[in-house]
């Protein structure tokens, strides 16, 4: 499967569940570990390891098995390591503490879903 099929069906699998903020980044001419990131957010410890399990089965059901994950007990911020393309799925205070889409400025980013609503960070 190429990576940009990659990134959609791991979208679609966020969106599927309703994760918040769904930004993807091109780090292709960044770095050599993967091509695409997406990160979202999620609403809670449960939503997080929701939204993971979801892409998870999506992208086992099409034949990808995952390098790896992690992250998945606490629910804070699940990693899911498609190879080239990783799944950063993250409550919002964490999202925003530690910034990634930041971190990887220059790179080319992209929104693949818009919320209306307001997350609380406290919200659990």
């Amino acid at each position: 499967m190429q990576s940009e099929e990659l990134v959609k069906l791991a979208i679609a699998a966020l969106e599927d569940i309703k994760a918040q903020d769904i930004t993807t980044i091109d780090v292709r001419e960044k770095t050599s570990i993967t091509d695409f990131m997406v990160i979202a957010s999620g609403t809670s410890s449960r939503h997080v390891k929701s939204l993971v399990d979801n892409v998870l089965e999506k992208v086992k059901e099409k034949g990808v098995r995952p390098l790896g994950s992690e992250g998945l007990d606490t629910g804070e911020w699940a990693l899911l390591d498609l190879g080239d393309v990783v799944v950063h799925v993250m409550q919002v205070a964490t999202r925003q503490f530690y910034d990634l889409e930041r971190l990887w400025q220059g790179a080319e980013q992209s929104r693949a879903h818009h919320s209306s609503e307001q997350l609380n960070p406290e919200q659990e």
